[in-house]
């Protein structure tokens, strides 16, 4: 059907989903996004249906206004003309199983009326046949039972049997959902608040998919903060709420478009924030990136993608898409071991580059490593020092690993952009790869690299040898734990970011010693 959306901010009027079958409607925590569905609910009039497990599970002390055609108007309808049998269910998952079983009886009643008197009639299928199939398909060793005017479950291989009241929350939840949308309205808009609270993801999709199979007449629209479920739905028309003005009733909403090259998921996830944007490398469980960006710069919103090439092109692919978001985004890599050609290159693309090599070695700056051991209680000066030396000891004795593995990386970056190159034909191609090993001199610049590596040593300069060493085990090797009174590298990494949740005078100069090493200002994460 066609569904007229809520005024908008500065035109006046609201836009026409023409034929929507599914929406998604996705916004920032205090975006206006519940206002404007409630809205929604208002303009669908007579034909909105809105259910939602949270709601239904638990007893509200003070229940809202009964609208047409809801679970609760059903179960008060009952109630006032089954007076003899009066009951007293509170909350509304308990009023839907009592409708549905009502209505069991109901069917059950007619069809042994038509019995009585010889009357041929199929034996009825009911609300309750449809949901107890669907909810056994979901749960196959879970089993729903009729007794005595009750429900009753059972488990697969026991012969215990119990209410409701022993189901899980998903459980429950489940059973909500299937039976609550066989009572909407035909051609009904059904608003679906938070589908994912309860469900377990494994079951979210085939579920939803399932739900709404059951009734292909009506239109669904969901207000979600999961993802991976906004992008579940095939027909999805997705809509991100940005703003609201309370005096107008008018909302700064978008019906948004497929980013070609952000991932759905990525894009509207992000959506959900007002914040800028920090991507970063690494993923949220197990590398250091995320954890500690997010406590350097807690004005960004920080979004983990695993590897660099994945920030580098959504930095450019979110920038790109602006005009539809006003976010400002910008992106971390790791130094590794590129020239100075292309870490300009990346900064003037809003990809922020370390001078030291990684991750790693961002844990092991002076300024860090002397704020871990004043907090410890320990000489600084000692501490430091001695965590210097083996560093610097350890990267002499792989001077020449690291110029090799540097003398790879720059050789594979031109080769890569001379290949690039347009030819005329094959021959033309074949004379320049002949000539590429002579030009490139992969020789010359490993033998340059050494004679550099070997000045850093001499000079003991510690920050250089930060900026160009890669070395995972680095953290291991200086023996920093150690030294500050730790017993493991996890033991430093956990005392740095203790440090700067506290927010202290070592805080503080963490921060700084961090932000100085991205060349930026300790307020401004962006000059």
């Amino acid at each position: 059907m066609d569904l007229l959306l809520p005024n908008k901010i500065n035109s006046g009027k609201g836009e026409i989903l023409r034929e929507a079958r599914q929406v998604t409607i996705i916004g920032a925590n205090g975006a206006g996004k519940t206002r404007f569905v409630n809205k929604l609910v208002e303009q669908c009039g007579d034909l909105a249906f809105r259910i939602s497990a949270l709601r239904a599970l638990f007893p509200v002390e003070h229940p809202e206004q009964h609208y047409k055609g809801s679970i609760s108007e059903r179960f008060d309808k009952l109630n006032q003309n089954m007076q003899q049998v009066v009951n007293t269910a509170k909350s509304e998952f308990d009023k839907l199983t009592y409708v549905m079983m009502i209505d069991e009886f109901r069917s059950l009643m007619n069809f042994k009326a038509h019995q009585l008197m010889k009357e041929d009639m199929e034996f009825p299928k009911t609300k309750l046949d449809k949901v107890v199939k669907m909810w056994q398909e979901v749960f196959p060793k879970n089993k729903i039972l009729r007794e005595n005017g009750k429900l009753l479950f059972t488990t697969e291989g026991q012969t215990d049997k119990y209410s409701s009241l022993r189901l899980s929350d998903g459980e429950k939840a489940v059973l909500y959902y299937l039976g609550a949308v066989l009572y909407a309205m035909e051609d009904a808009v059904i608003f679906v608040d938070d589908p994912e609270t309860f469900i377990h993801p494994s079951i979210m999709q085939t579920l939803w998919n399932v739900i709404e199979e059951m009734r292909p007449d009506c239109t669904f629209v969901y207000s979600t903060h999961d993802v991976d479920f906004a992008n579940s739905r095939i027909d999805n028309k997705c809509i991100w709420v940005k703003d609201f003005n309370p005096e107008q009733l008018t909302w700064d909403y978008e019906v948004l478009q497929s980013s070609s090259n952000l991932s759905d998921s990525l894009y509207i996830d992000l959506l959900g924030t007002r914040k800028p944007v920090l991507f970063v490398e690494g993923d949220e469980e197990h590398s250091i990136d995320s954890r500690l960006y997010a406590l350097i710069f807690p004005e960004y919103t920080i979004k983990p993608l695993g590897s660099c090439n994945k920030v580098i092109e959504s930095v450019r692919s979110f920038n790109g898409l602006e005009a539809l978001h006003h976010l400002d985004s910008w992106g971390i890599v790791d130094r590794d071991r590129r020239d100075e050609k292309e870490v300009e290159y990346l900064r003037k693309k809003k990809i922020l580059v370390p001078e030291v090599a990684e991750i790693e070695n961002i844990l092991m700056l002076e300024g860090v490593i002397r704020a871990v051991a004043h907090y410890r209680h320990k000489n600084e000066d000692d501490v430091f020092n001695s965590a210097s030396r083996a560093v610097i000891k350890n990267f002499d004795n792989e001077i020449k690993q690291q110029a090799l593995q540097h003398t790879r990386h720059r050789v594979k970056h031109d080769i890569e952009l001379r290949v690039d190159m347009k030819f005329r034909n094959i021959s033309a191609l074949e004379d320049h790869m002949i000539d590429l090993v002579n030009e490139i001199n992969p020789r010359g610049i490993y033998e340059m690299l050494c004679r550099e590596f070997h000045v850093y040593v001499q000079r003991k300069d510690y920050a250089k040898v930060l900026k160009v060493y890669n070395q995972k085990l680095m953290l291991t090797q200086s023996g920093v734990a150690g030294l500050c009174g730790l017993k493991s590298r996890e033991e430093y990494i956990k005392i740095v970011l203790k440090i700067l949740k506290g927010n202290g005078r070592e805080a503080q100069a963490i921060r700084k010693a961090i932000k100085d090493c991205f060349g930026l200002e300790d307020n401004n994460a962006e000059q």
